[in-house]
């Protein structure tokens, strides 16, 4: 059943943009769908260290804002094309993540997490005032094609697919991470880390592998957003509801599971995009509220998250049956 299961997301996913194609709304509902895999690889990568490893960063912003900057930064200067600056955002947040992830480790819990949130807004600032970047100004990618290697479409379609393949990747490599000793070492951790670091688990070693692994695919989503909009700003790029919404997105779905960053994604995106649609300027603020919303519902009732509810539910309704057949 499971394996049935994984095969009918396979195909909605890849018929999404066909099964709309024929609507009245078909290109809003072709970019919304582009938007919700593009969330989800970025609620995925944040999944890695935040879900996994349970700590809970919120300056993954400074990686997304990274691979955001760097395709666009080799266009403005060097007019290469945007491409060459995703391997570079990879690169340049891979050296972040040792940086950040040697100091801030020492911390645990919500220290921790107060500490990527002053790291990441330093780094906005910095990047606000430094005129090569953009400044407060941004960076903009070309505004026409000048061959496939600028990845600019008019349609939403292609972007879909890019980003299909984006989310393929990234659950692909945590379903391996999850089989593996790193999968493992990190659920300890999670657990407790003074027990797993009194079962013989290098604690520090396994966090920075996982935050070293989230940054790449993190910094990732953030160059996929970058070929998409063609901008970038200090607030797009790098402001602090960046990371909120990854972690809203994952927690939603359920951290911590494979699956969960693509549920969430599915039901805050579409929520989101429909109330800055229907409301125009003064549905951002609407969208602020319903984040918190999700927070206080998260932290209130399902801690797990929706998948957890959802395998909650399941499971205690084969029990009602077993009874009954017990019963008769």
């Amino acid at each position: 059943m499971r394996r049935w299961g994984l095969l009918a997301l396979a195909v909605a996913l890849l018929a999404y943009p066909w099964l709309v194609a024929g609507t009245d709304s078909a290109a809003f509902l072709q970019d919304t769908g582009a938007l919700v895999l593009l969330a989800a690889v970025g609620a995925s990568a944040w999944n890695i260290v935040g879900g996994y490893a349970g700590q809970i960063s919120v300056g993954h912003a400074i990686f997304f804002g990274a691979g955001a900057y760097l395709p666009l930064l080799v266009y403005q200067h060097w007019q290469w094309s945007p491409l060459f600056g995703v391997p570079l955002g990879v690169a340049v947040s891979l050296v972040i993540a040792v940086f950040i992830g040697f100091p801030t480790f020492r911390l645990v819990g919500h220290y921790f997490s107060m500490a990527t949130i002053a790291v990441a807004e330093l780094v906005r600032i910095i990047v606000g005032n430094w005129d090569f970047v953009g400044a407060a100004i941004g960076l903009q990618g070309p505004a026409t094609a000048r061959g496939w290697y600028d990845v600019i479409f008019r349609s939403s379609v292609p972007y879909y697919y890019i980003f299909l393949v984006a989310l393929a990747l990234v659950l692909l490599v945590t379903w391996r991470m999850q089989q593996s000793r790193l999968g493992y070492y990190l659920g300890a951790i999670r657990a407790g880390e003074r027990a797993a670091r009194s079962l013989g688990v290098p604690v520090r070693r396994y966090k920075l592998y996982a935050l070293m692994l989230s940054a790449a695919f993190t910094s990732l989503a953030g160059s996929l957003y970058a070929l998409k909009t063609g901008f970038i700003d200090p607030d797009s790029g790098l402001g602090i509801l960046v990371s909120v919404q990854m972690i809203i997105t994952a927690a939603l779905g359920g951290a911590g599971t494979l699956f969960g960053p693509l549920l969430g994604a599915a039901i805050l995106v579409p929520l989101q995009t429909a109330t800055n649609t229907w409301l125009g300027g003064s549905g951002s603020g609407l969208t602020f509220i319903v984040y918190g919303g999700v927070i206080v519902f998260i932290a209130r009732f399902e801690p797990g998250g929706l998948l957890e509810m959802w395998q909650r539910l399941r499971t205690a309704r084969r029990g009602r049956r077993g009874e009954a057949r017990h019963a008769a």
